[in-house]
């Protein structure tokens, strides 16, 4: 039998998405450049289109900040989004094997084909060569 709620407890399955500790750092981060900057969490929460309490828990790193509102915060407060993030410690993103690159290059190329025929096209003869192997 389904169950309306997911493995975890919530409703369709969906996983609750907590914060992290990039999470807080950005809030914090926002949080420094607000009050450096001289700017109140009320009027800057006016300026998101948010209330008090969204902007604090931003802040707090209690809720997620989309991408969007990133960038809406950064624009009210005048500062660029890379800001938010500075002082992170990024890891290093292992090297694209020449198998994937291929693999981004053949998309890339494919999605710059301007006639979806000749799209289909492609993707039947591709289709026809995996099915001789």
């Amino acid at each position: 039998m389904h169950h309306p709620l997911g493995q975890h407890g919530d409703r369709m399955g969906k996983t609750k998405r907590r914060t992290d500790d990039n999470d807080h750092h950005v809030g914090a981060r926002i949080r420094e450049l607000r009050t450096t900057l001289g700017i109140s969490q009320p009027q800057m929460a006016d300026q998101i289109g948010v209330t008090y309490q969204q902007a604090r828990k931003y802040e707090s790193g209690a809720n997620r900040i989309s991408a969007g509102r990133l960038f809406e915060i950064a624009q009210a407060l005048g500062v660029n989004v890379n800001d938010f993030f500075e002082g992170l410690k990024f890891r290093p993103v292992p090297a694209l094997t020449d198998r994937q690159r291929v693999c981004m290059e053949l998309v890339r190329d494919f999605m710059a084909i301007g006639n979806e025929k000749h799209q289909a096209g492609l993707a039947q003869l591709a289709r026809a060569l995996v099915s001789e192997e």
